[in-house]
């Protein structure tokens, strides 16, 4: 007796040519249901539809169709059990070889625009998850495809072994199948945490998932010992996924760290004035703004230019000519930018190991944020609260200008990207000294202000952390700085501050 097969897929991508092989090379007899034996008999390729092979019409608008005795018997029998076979024979079944099942896209239709929560329920497969999880269960006695690439593999693997496939295979594909189950399921999960009428924005949810595909293989991790793969999450490739490198050396595991450590600095500053960002490993050592997107560059890297040699450098705007000849004119690792003209490309391509991308959306970035603890993992929001310095507090007597006041955003939107502790010193728009990762804020007070030196006077100094004591206060003063940003400070560690400064407590 001819083997059997199902086939039922929403991803039709290389079906009819694996139903062709299928039929006239391992001469299967294929079972199908709705769209799926529509695509087959098109091809003219012979099908049995899951109706006419049950006996049992789609009901509720094709909601239920491969719910049947007939099609999961002949998935979960055991062949080399008497009784199954047994139970088998008494109502008719004939066992499956072959399952090939993909699900409805659920992923793809959350992610149009103005999609309802009706929509996205109809989405959600039923048959197709029970179909793959029980093959995949039973991938002793039979095989699970669920995935377009694993086409080719198959036939190769049944030309090979003389239409026998190795249970090593199979069990590669129910591993596959496994993962492919569970990410459907917590991609489910997650829209429908998300989509609450109204959502606890102060509260996570009891239950946190994550699954990603394997986007690329990494020559290594953080060190040259450690293994390292990037992988990216949703159905269809989103941020740095995303982004087209059009030029340069492969991405490394550092290289990825950085550059999304150069995102989320450079999202603050929209593309309403350029400004540019200069980084390495994940701190900022120079973020300028600029009347040009050329000068912001030039700013940013004189800011710390033997710092910036072998950065990253991030842009909030397309690059262009100008930009372009100021940015090879210094060794560097990446350059991310929404754009790249072609005068610019042409500019940039005399330097082919130098990764050039353009990653056209910058200011969004992951909606939650994740870090691997043992036993464990921890998860918060990511910080995008917006900074108004008009609900800022003002502390001192003296009382900051309109100017001032943009540059302590300046300062301060630079500052929460720095390793704690952290202090900046700016002036114009552009930092003249960072202090980052340092064990005490003293520390990094004076590492700021010496990289600043002369030019401290009458610049604006801004602290990811309240001060405790007056002083690094004091130090800050003799500098120069007429203006420091902090957060809120504690009631009862009130410092006696210098009566010619300024000083603003931001939102915490």
């Amino acid at each position: 007796m001819a083997r059997l097969a199902l086939l039922s897929v929403s991803d039709k991508t290389g079906l009819v040519d694996l139903a062709k092989s299928l039929v006239s090379e391992f001469e299967f007899e294929i079972v199908s249901s709705g769209g799926t034996a529509r695509t087959l008999a098109e091809a003219g390729i012979p099908v049995t539809k899951v109706s006419d092979y049950t006996g049992s019409p789609e009901i509720l608008g094709g909601r239920v169709k491969t719910l049947h005795p007939r099609i999961h018997g002949g998935i979960l029998a055991r062949q080399d059990l008497p009784a199954d076979q047994a139970d088998l024979s008494a109502n008719n079944i004939r066992p499956f070889d072959l399952v090939v099942v993909n699900l409805y896209p659920f992923e793809q239709t959350i992610a149009k625009a103005g999609v309802t929560l009706p929509e996205a329920i109809e989405q959600i497969d039923i048959g197709g998850p029970t179909l793959v999880r029980a093959a995949a269960k039973n991938h002793a006695y039979l095989t699970i495809l669920c995935q377009p690439t694993q086409y080719v593999p198959y036939l190769e693997a049944m030309r090979v072994h003389q239409g026998q496939v190795p249970l090593a295979f199979r069990q590669a594909c129910a591993q596959a199948a496994f993962w492919h189950t569970a990410s459907y399921d917590q991609a489910i999960a997650t829209y429908l945490t998300q989509a609450q009428a109204e959502p606890d924005l102060s509260t996570l949810p009891q239950q946190w998932a994550m699954t990603g595909q394997q986007q690329a293989t990494l020559r290594y991790g953080e060190n040259p010992h450690q293994s390292a793969a990037w992988y990216r999450t949703g159905a269809t490739p989103s941020g740095w996924a995303g982004a087209a490198q059009l030029q340069g050396k492969e991405l490394s595991y550092n290289n990825l760290v950085d550059l999304e450590a150069a995102r989320r600095v450079i999202a603050e500053f929209p593309a309403d004035q350029p400004a540019a960002a200069v980084l390495k490993h994940t701190n900022p050592c120079g973020v300028a703004m600029g009347d040009t997107l050329a000068t912001a560059y030039q700013r940013a890297y004189d800011a710390d230019a033997v710092s910036a040699f072998g950065g990253i450098v991030v842009l909030n705007r397309a690059i262009d000519a100008a930009t372009a000849q100021q940015l090879v004119g210094t060794f560097l690792e990446c350059i991310v930018a929404p754009g790249c003209d072609d005068a610019a490309q042409a500019i940039l391509a005399k330097k082919p190991n130098l990764r050039v991308l353009v990653l056209e959306d910058l200011l969004t970035g992951p909606g939650q944020v994740v870090q691997a603890i043992a036993g464990g993992f921890l998860l918060q929001t990511p910080d995008t609260h917006p900074d108004d310095p008009a609900a800022w507090q003002i502390v001192t007597e003296a009382k900051p200008t309109p100017a001032d006041l943009s540059e302590l955003l300046f300062a301060w939107r630079v500052v929460k990207h720095v390793k704690s502790n952290a202090i900046v010193v700016t002036h114009h728009h552009q930092t003249l000294g960072i202090g980052a990762g340092q064990m005490n804020r003293v520390g990094s007070v004076s590492i700021a202000l010496t990289q600043a030196g002369a030019k401290a006077q009458s610049a604006i100094l801004a602290s990811d952390g309240f001060f405790p004591f007056d002083d690094s206060v004091r130090t800050a003063a003799a500098a120069g700085i007429r203006a420091i940003v902090q957060p809120v400070a504690v009631a009862a560690m009130r410092i006696p501050f210098e009566p010619r400064m300024n000083w603003v407590s931001s939102w915490p």
